[in-house]
């Protein structure tokens, strides 16, 4: 199995989901770019471009997922065609404040294997 690498591969669009719940007619699903699993410890990555913004509806998800235990969220400004490129990126921690990791492909590099190595010496659950 090879990993993706189409840099033309299309953009999933929820907008279909608009109003599907009732009670929340504004609820649409949000799409995660990374996402490693450890021992049901969770590492997760959302990859922005400078300037681009994150929906209201993605900051909640990640703040959630953020505040529970087995989760790592980080934001990365940067993009993945052709060479990695990152400019930064930050931990988004439990308290909802971000913490600055890294600021460069090097620097994620090592942050994801510290998380995997430490994930990896927890106990499975």
């Amino acid at each position: 199995m090879r990993l993706m690498r189409n840099q033309k591969a299309a953009h999933i669009d929820f907008f279909q989901f608009k109003g599907l719940i009732e009670t929340n007619p504004k609820a649409t699903p949000c799409d995660i770019d990374m996402v490693f699993e450890r021992k049901c410890k969770f590492f997760v990555g959302e990859w922005k471009r400078e300037g681009e913004s994150i929906s209201q509806g993605q900051v909640w998800l990640l703040r959630n997922l953020a505040r529970q235990r087995q989760f790592t969220v980080v934001i990365i400004q940067g993009h993945t065609e052709g060479d990695m490129v990152v400019e930064k990126f930050e931990q988004l921690c439990s308290d909802g404040r971000f913490r600055v990791r890294g600021k460069s492909p090097e620097d994620l590099k090592k942050f994801v294997t510290r998380w995997y190595n430490w994930a990896d010496a927890q106990e499975f659950q």
